[in-house]
């Protein structure tokens, strides 16, 4: 097969890879190999970086191939595709996908492949899609829109008889899941009238289509003619046009049109040949409309596939509403009456009947075009005269060509076999290709370095290379077909002799262009690919040829540019050195000057190119020396550095005589003006000025700028122009002197020269106008050249802002600031939109650099005095920069913290930041199951950096490995009961090993983002045991003792949740994932329940696919729907979803109405769906939601005993869903007031008669049951704990004192009697959570809580026996106490979750240990060991809630302690609490804290519900469920500062500023950050700092959204160490820091005090630096500045105070000290305009500079010669605003008599 391989030159099977490619490709038959074709395109990279390669897409057969290489690369094959049948055509396409949001789409890249039938779309996502073709294809066009088919018109088709219109050609598809629609076309009627109408006019075929601009080429094969078109989009009005055009004309014919044809179409693209059946039945699908402007359409897509109109929101829009019914239609002719939907009789339609024709919608059209321009008649044209190529052609000056080749116009491949080019119509020259067979050439293996005066080549589809400057933007070439000799050329005058024929091979046919390649084809079938060289390597000649190129007339540009690239690029073409040489003699060539005349000239290394336009140079006889040879010495550049050497002045060697060159003024020289640029020399030279303006501001192109003055002085001395000769003299004092020779331009023909307007006899100086600037002087608009001098233009913006405060200069056209220069008229500049919040001039400024695109690097590149605005205003925004600048500008003011930071906001939502965490691998294998290794350790330890509680937290948080039962052997046991006895132990251990899996999960929450290849580990629950000292395995089933059935199940379940909830919500998840997910054997099922409902709190679940919901529900695996109910209702929180209502509803009885079928739900699902309701009703006070749940709270047992088992956990939940309904509501329920909802739940809460049962399910509750008595009153043990906690959340925190006092304990003992005391406990936390505002944190509030007569008969703790009493009950008593005490402190915990605050925790630490004395006093019994061990527990959780996330050392002993203890009272249910506990200390391992909103405090009331469960496996009076939805109130609160430049985390000051509020004022507190902060909506701001760290301040009062997303994120805050400073890590206590502060920012003081060293030793040779100098005191001196030091007198300052004295001090005194010793004369000298000596010169240089002093025109012009006194001098130099220090030195010169000195 032939490959590209042979483009390269590299034999494609060589490379492994390829090989097998080739086998693959089978059996290729010769017919087939006709059938390969392939295209090229300039390498497009992903990220968008300039890219040089090709890429091509060869086709054979049916396979693709893809591949990318070039000269310097290997071709690499990047993918291939193989299709059913043969590829007829592969092609490279962009689809846009509008975005609803954003105006910018999204453009997808993709791959085309056309098969007879459909066509293949393949995008680089991996995305693919197959579209179906309604018709037979011809050819296939990519556009900017999408894709363009032509129909092929074939020979079955009916011809268009007279009722029936043709159908449309031609058909757009603008993206692989829409239909294909018919173009219209919008051709201008003769007069004017455009109609628009479908394109149905077969004869036309595209012969070309360009993307950019949209164009579009047709010929008709009929007329013969070539048409233009532009392609858009349609329209709105102009798609009704089309639609409407059937009904307006009314006739018959058109009736069938539309109809007929979109049947059609639809019918083909149903795969069915056009002549099929006749009934066709469609489906339409709605989809939600594309935007189409007219609202009123309807968007269907019937002809693609279901799926894709769900999948695309926006298909295509078509027509008006219709039936989607039978739709017939045949290719006859229709006899129709004029009305629509009439009946008709078709006679040859195969069915007798007759039935009513439905219209089907029509297809509306999505792209159209416009009619440009048709060529004319010719008479004498062949019959098939189509183009044979068409391109766009962008000449050296940028005007675009369309060409296109018939077969008598001039071709660019000659016929001779000469490759000629253009440049749009000029001829630039021959192409000479070294390697082809010329008469001395043979043909050699590797590709030699073409030379060849070609430039640029780029593509048909790509015309504008839009990466290169203008200037490359050269040639076009076309690929031009083959040709056979009988197309010989006629144009003489091109064809010149030199062929390649002598050997028999040559060039007939170019193709492949891309960027500046292509191929030859030879024609022994040979390909060569060749590269045509650039138009100049060098920025110099490259900024020349732009400046010259936009400021002559287009036709002179081309032409000076077509001569300079035959030069430069003639065979053997220069180097880059002589490049500047090459450059300055051909344009003063054409300028008219004679470089071989001009001594300087003559002297430039060409480095001996034989170059076309300089004539040969004159041989010189080698033997004998010449005095020129002597004079050529002299005047070099290495004599006249030698002179000026120090060596040369300690030997005090004489300055020779340079002997003025003997022919040089014997004969004038004067200038051609013939010359093409003769006329534009002051033109050019003024550009030409104006970039070696604009080269000084960047301090890397020295070099350049020394080459260029030498041109300028050589044009301003013929020129005359004095001003300018001055000006260069003063910049480069040592290069000027050296020139002398003038040519002579006769004064007659400066009058022919074109003086430009813009012309200025004073050079315009970038310097001396910021200095004019700074000083405050009134400046003249700078002039500039738009694209070329962009730095002087930022410069001169950024000053106007920021030193002359006009903020105007860069919001419009900066006209007062810039006097544009320009041969045409474009707009200036880019306006300044603020986004960002800006307050400052110096914050304007940075914001506007960045904008215009300013970055770090060309700030370094630009001289230190013009850059010291820039960096004073950077310094300024450094200090205190606003959070949310955008990256670049962070990025300019060097804070990269900030930058990330930006950056990092900006991903999605789904990405998070992720620190790298590196685990060490080598841990022992039993450390990895464990569940707990994806935590981050890095945070962790800077965390708790001084001992091991993570490890610790670890070890007591394991449950996957087996646990040691350590029991002794008493001597009279015998074995068996010695196994017995370890056994027992055993089972009492795996009471707490089973309660562990709730704390793990909330340990390890969301800290790991796992792999969506793999499954989630799940580390396995481990319930045996090992006894000392032989290590023997205990095992639970040997049979000795009795252990619970199914006791493990619950305790797997909450190991699959915590496995889940490890999973970051961030996590890219999908449905897939979760269902591979599912474990193949029975046992796992309970633990991939929990995991079902991790996902829901993480918000996962969501992702789920509808119908596998439904296969796990109906599976009807208990678990699984518990699990599966709370996830998907968590997930849909407070959304009121009705999906997942009616989901919840099945499973219960009282949401379903009475007549339904009995469902056999079990209990706990039934408990899992009450409160799923409360869940996704949340906060919304849903009337009919709160009516079923108020009255399901005092649901009956139910007369067949439905509902009499674990009734109480029903209730509680129906209490809990009523309260989450409500929540926060209080007393405005609206529209509830006839429920009663209060009373109804206080009669709940203290018993009473039951009310008539309302609702529809009255009929149920008639019959009582027949088992449990409970008569007609409420059974308050059942309803007293939900309608409690119903109150409680109905009424938080609403401070509702007349509620509070129903929930007030008791105070005599007879009441007292009535109440459980568990239940008090309730009701003390409801009263406090009601009165929200009222709770304190002392033991003061807490008691307070507790009755007068508890209070009085309280047992102390070291009471040895009871005191005897009659009438009180003393245990009543005694367990009240212990009840309430606790209600009131896990209010507390309540109120301040998650604070940290220290009253609390000391109050509740106290309380706690109490109760630990009490459970060991003596007494202990009357209070019950069970009261007192519940007590505690909720005294723990409380103190763990306090100080969630803290993971505080105290209650972490607490918590260890109650995890030792394993017998005797400690059951299943307290093991649950404590390590809740623990994991509460530790929640998401520091990362997460709890929050106090309403629905927080919700999900913690179910969570922590203050009653734990006896064993594994007792949901009686709460669902163990519930315990995990904890989840909803953490919330992340983290912030670890990240080090930006090590990317590691670190230590940090922050200082956090709290607002005021009711209890404390407005207070700032320092923390030591990576730390918790306070819940968001308590604070004011947060600042970084501190000496070490740069400030960065966060303000919370605009709104909380960007910190939210900072923590959400993972919290990381970047921070960034101010220079020479330590991090507290290395350096804790600040000792070790360096004193390196001092050292910041010094480097533009040490430039500055070089150059004065320079100019003590009296070696400047240019004055560069000296302005330099200048400028930075003008810039410290000057008002604006002085201005911003006081109004903001601490600020830094930039420079050292006592730097700038001393630099001024020493500059004076040395051009002082040189006044005194001689420089008076030479100034003098200067100023009456005689020469000066040589030595002298740059000296002088910066004086006339560092003084301002003006030049000696303009001095005479002010008339200071004839003052005769000092006072006359000052008033004349104050109206030439020169400083009066340069006054006092002048002044004696100009006086002459130093008498007159004296005022």
């Amino acid at each position: 097969v032939k490959f590209c391989g042979e483009l390269y030159n590299t034999p494609l099977c060589s490379s492994d890879g390829a090989a097998g490619l080739v086998g693959s490709l089978r059996e290729v038959t010769i017919h087939e190999r006709q059938r390969e074709s392939w295209q090229l395109r300039k390498g497009i990279s992903d990220v968008g970086e300039e890219v040089d390669y090709d890429e091509e897409l060869y086709v054979a057969s049916n396979m693709v191939i893809w591949s990318k290489g070039s000269k310097n690369q290997a071709s690499t094959i990047y993918k291939a595709f193989t299709v059913d049948s043969p590829v007829l055509q592969a092609l490279w396409c962009d689809f846009t996908l509008p975005q609803e949001k954003s105006e910018k789409a999204d453009v997808e890249k993709c791959i085309c492949i056309l098969q007879n039938s459909c066509i293949n779309v393949h995008s680089i996502e991996g995305k693919d899609y197959i579209a179906a073709l309604p018709f037979q294809v011809a050819n296939v066009w990519p556009t900017k829109y999408g894709l363009l088919f032509e129909r092929s018109n074939s020979s079955h088709e009916v011809p268009p008889s007279p009722p029936r219109e043709p159908l449309p050609t031609m058909f757009s598809m603008l993206h692989p899941l829409d239909e294909i629609t018919p173009l219209v076309c919008k051709s201008g009627g003769i007069f004017g009238s455009a109609r628009v109408q479908y394109v149905a006019d077969y004869t036309l075929r595209i012969v070309f289509l360009n993307a950019e601009p949209s164009i579009v080429m047709t010929y008709d094969t009929v007329q013969s003619l070539h048409t233009v078109w532009a392609l858009r989009r349609v329209k709105p009005e102009e798609q009704n046009t089309v639609l409407k055009f059937s009904e307006q004309m009314g006739t018959p014919q058109h009736v069938a049109t539309s109809s007929s044809l979109t049947a059609h179409l639809r019918s083909l693209s149903k795969g069915d040949s056009p002549v099929g059946s006749p009934f066709q039945n469609y489906s339409s699908i709605h989809s939600q409309s594309r935007s189409v402007s007219s609202p009123s359409m309807q968007s269907r897509s019937p002809s693609i596939s279901n799926m894709a109109a769900l999948s695309r929101s926006h298909s295509p829009a078509l027509g008006v509403h219709s039936f989607s019914g039978v739709q017939r239609f045949n290719f006859s002719s229709n006899t129709q009456s004029p009305k629509r939907q009439s009946i008709t009789h078709s006679p040859n339609s195969t069915s007798s009947d007759s039935f009513l024709m439905p219209e089907t919608e029509p297809i509306v059209p999505e792209l159209c075009i416009d009619h440009l321009w048709t060529e004319t008649v010719t008479n004498m044209r062949e019959k098939n005269s189509q183009a044979s190529k068409v391109f766009i052609t962008t000449d050296l000056c940028g005007q675009k060509f369309l060409c296109f080749l018939g077969i008598d116009t001039l071709l660019v491949l000659e016929g001779s076999g000469n490759l000629v080019l253009y440049s749009g119509v000029v001829r630039v020259g021959k192409v000479f290709i070294p390697g082809l067979p010329a008469p001395s050439l043979t043909m050699s293996n590797q590709m030699p370095r073409p030379s060849t005066p070609l430039d640029s080549v780029s593509t048909p589809s790509k015309p504008l290379n839009k990466h290169l400057g203008p200037l490359e933007e050269g040639v076009l070439l076309s690929p031009v077909p083959e040709l056979r000799d009988s197309a010989k050329l006629h144009d003489s005058t091109y064809v010149e002799d030199c062929t390649f024929q002598q050997l028999g091979t040559f060039i007939h046919a170019l193709r492949d262009p891309v960027h500046n390649r292509i191929t030859l084809e030879l024609s022994n079938n040979t390909m060569v690919r060749v590269t045509i060289p650039e138009i100049a390597t060098s920025e110099l000649v490259k900024r020349c040829l732009q400046g010259v190129k936009a400021i002559l007339p287009k036709e002179i540009a081309v032409q000076m540019l077509v001569k300079w690239y035959n030069a430069y690029n003639a065979p053997g073409g220069p180097s880059y050195h002589s490049e500047w040489n090459l450059f300055v003699t051909c344009l003063m060539n054409m300028m008219g000057y004679n470089t071989e005349r001009l001594s300087w000239t003559r002297n430039l290394d060409l480095e001996g190119s034989l170059s076309p336009v300089i004539a040969p140079k004159k041989a010189r006889p080698s033997e004998t020396g010449s005095d020129e040879d002597w004079e050529y010495l002299l005047s070099s550049d290495y004599h006249r550095n030698f002179e000026s050497h120090p060596v040369a002045k300690a030997l005090r060697l004489d300055p020779l005589e340079v002997l003025a060159p003997k022919d040089d003024f014997s004969q004038n020289l004067s200038l051609d003006t013939s010359t093409l640029l003769f006329t534009h020399i002051p033109a050019i030279f003024f550009v030409l000025h104006l970039i070696y303006e604009e080269l000084k501001l960047n301090s890397l192109m020295g070099e350049g700028i020394r080459s260029l003055v030498v041109l300028l002085v050589q044009l301003a001395r013929d020129l005359k122009l004095e001003a300018y000769i001055d000006y260069y003299y003063r910049d480069y004092p040592a290069l000027v002197k050296t020139s002398r020779q003038t040519c002579i331009i006769d004064q007659v023909q400066t009058g022919f020269m074109h003086h430009p307007t813009f012309f200025s006899a004073e050079p315009p100086s970038i310097f001396q106008w910021l200095s004019s600037c700074l000083k405050g002087e009134a400046v003249q608009p700078y002039p500039y050249l738009s694209r070329i001098c962009e730095r002087s233009k930022l410069v001169v913006l950024s000053v106007a802002l920021y030193i002359l405060g006009d903020e105007s200069a860069v919001s419009n056209e900066a006209s007062h600031y810039l006097y544009k220069i320009t041969s045409g008229n474009d707009a200036l500049i880019c306006s300044f939109r603020h986004s960002t919040s800006v307050s400052s001039l110096a914050e304007k400024l940075v914001i506007w650099m960045t904008n215009v695109g300013f970055t770090l690097r060309d700030l370094e590149s630009l001289p230190f005095g013009v850059a010291l605005p820039i960096r004073d205003a950077i310094y300024y925004c450094r200090e205190q920069p606003a959070s949310d600048w955008p990256e670049a500008v962070c990025l300019l003011i060097g804070r990269q913290d900030l930058s990330k930071q930006a950056c990092e906001g900006n991903l999605q939502k789904g990405k998070s930041v992720m620190l790298s965490s590196d685990i060490p691998s080598g841990t022992e294998s039993e450390e990895d199951e464990d569940g707990m290794n994806d935590m981050n350790e890095e945070v962790m330890s800077l965390i708790w950096s001084e001992d091991l509680r993570v490890q610790e937290v670890r070890r007591l948080l394991q449950s996957a490995r087996p646990v040691r039962v350590n029991v002794v052997q008493m001597p009279e046991a015998s074995d068996h009961e010695y196994i017995e006895e370890k056994e027992n132990r055993l089972l009492q251990l795996c009471q707490r090993t089973m309660a562990l899996p709730v704390g793990r999960g909330m340990f390890t929450l969301f800290s790991y983002h796992p792999v969506p290849t793999e499954q989630l580990p799940i580390p396995k629950l481990n319930l045996t045991g090992r006894a000392p000292p032989r290590n023997t395995t205990v095992d639970l089933n040997s049979g000795n003792i009795d252990v619970p059935p199914n006791m493990a199940c619950w305790a797997s379940f909450h190991n699959g949740v915590a496995a889940g909830l490890k999973i970051a919500p961030a996590s890219q998840i999908d449905s897939a994932w979760i269902v591979y997910n599912k474990p193949k054997i029975a046992e796992l099922a309970n633990e991939y329940a929990g995991f079902l409902m991790a996902l829901g709190l993480n918000g996962h679940l969501t992702k789920l696919a509808t119908l596998n919901i439904h296969d796990y529900l109906t599976k009807g695996h208990e678990m699984t729907s518990i699990g599966l109910l709370l996830g998907v209702s968590a997930a849909k929180l407070g959304t009121m979803d009705m999906a997942i209502t009616r989901l919840l509803s099945i499973h219960i009885p009282a949401l379903l109405p009475p007549t339904s079928t009995e469902l056999d739900v079990p209990h706990n699902v039934q408990v899992a769906a009450v409160i799923g309701i409360g869940l996704v009703y949340q906060g919304t006070a849903h009337r009919h939601t709160a009516e079923v749940l108020l009255a399901e709270i005092g649901r009956p047992p139910g007369p067949e005993m439905e509902y009499c088992t674990d009734r109480e956990s029903y209730s509680l939940a129906s209490g809990l869903a009523l309260g989450m309904v409500c929540l926060g509501h209080g007393s405005n329920l609206i529209g509830m007031s006839d429920l009663n909802v209060p009373e109804q739940l206080y009669q709940y809460m203290v018993g009473g008669h039951r009310r008539f049962q309302a609702g529809m399910h009255r009929e149920k509750h008639k019959s009582p049951s027949y088992q449990i008595k409970e008569g007609d009153t409420i059974n308050v043990d059942v309803t007293c704990p939900g309608a409690t906690l119903a109150l409680a959340m109905i009424y938080l925190k609403t401070n509702n004192r007349s509620i509070a006092d129903w929930l007030q304990a008791p105070d005599t003992m007879y009441l007292l009697d009535f109440v459980k005391p568990e239940f008090l406990l309730l009701r003390t936390l409801a009263r406090c959570l009601i009165l929200w505002d009222d709770i304190l944190p002392n033991s003061k509030w807490v008691n307070s809580n507790v009755p007068q007569i508890i209070r009085e008969n309280s047992i102390s703790l070291h009471a040895t026996e009871l005191p005897s009493s009659e009438d009180l009950s003393l245990e009543t008593l005694a367990q009240a106490h212990v009840y309430i005490i606790a209600g009131a402190c896990l209010s507390l915990g309540f109120r301040f979750a998650g604070s940290e605050n220290l009253a609390a925790f000391k109050c509740l630490y106290k309380y706690a240990t109490d109760f630990l004395k009490c459970l060991s006093a003596p007494t202990a019994s009357i209070t019950g060991h069970y009261n007192l061990e519940t007590c505690l527990s909720v005294l723990l959780l409380s103190l763990a809630m306090v100080m969630a996330g803290s993971g505080n050392l105290k209650v972490l002993q607490l918590c260890r302690f109650m995890h030792k203890k394993t017998g005797g009272e400690m059951n299943y249910g307290f093991h649950l609490a404590h390590h809740m506990a623990l994991g509460l200390l530790f929640l998401g391992g520091g990362r997460y804290s709890l929050s106090t909103s309403n629905s927080s405090i919700a999900a913690l009331l179910c969570a922590l519900y203050p009653h734990f469960p006896v064993h594994s496996t007792d949901n009686r009076y709460h669902l163990q469920a519930l315990r995990h939805l904890y989840v909803l109130a953490a919330e992340p609160r983290l912030l670890t500062p990240v080090d930006v430049d090590t990317n590691t985390p670190c230590y940090a000051l922050i200082e956090v500023t709290y607002k005021g509020t009711q209890w404390y004022a407005e207070a700032t507190e320092e923390l030591m950050a990576p730390t918790l902060l306070p819940e968001l909506h308590l604070l004011k701001q947060i600042r970084v700092k501190g000496p070490r760290y740069w400030e960065l301040l966060i303000d919370l009062s605009k709104g909380t959204n960007h910190l939210k997303s900072i923590l959400s994120k993972g919290g990381v805050l970047y921070v960034k160490l101010r220079a020479g400073q330590l991090s507290y890590k290395e350096d804790p206590m600040g000792w070790r820091s360096l004193l390196a502060q001092t050292v910041t920012h010094r480097n533009s003081e040490a430039r500055a005090f070089k150059a004065v060293r320079r100019l003590e030793r009296r070696e400047m040779s240019e004055t560069f630096e000296l302005w330099q100098i200048k400028l930075v005191l003008e810039f410290f001196s000057s008002r604006s500045h002085q201005e911003r030091m006081t109004r903001n007198p601490n600020r830094g300052l930039f420079m050292n105070s006592e730097f700038l004295p001393v630099m001024k001090c020493t500059i004076d005194n040395t051009l002082d000290q040189w006044l005194q010793a001689g420089g008076d004369v030479s100034l003098h000298s200067y100023l009456s305009g005689q020469p000066t000596e040589e030595s002298q010169l740059s000296m002088l240089a910066c004086f006339l500079i560092y003084h301002s002093v003006l030049t000696p025109g303009q001095l005479a012009a002010g008339g200071l010669e004839g003052s005769t006194n000092f006072s006359e001098l000052l008033l004349k130099f104050k109206q030439l605003n020169m400083p009066v220090r340069a006054l006092l030195r002048l002044a004696p010169l100009l006086l002459r008599n130093p008498q007159s000195m004296v005022l």
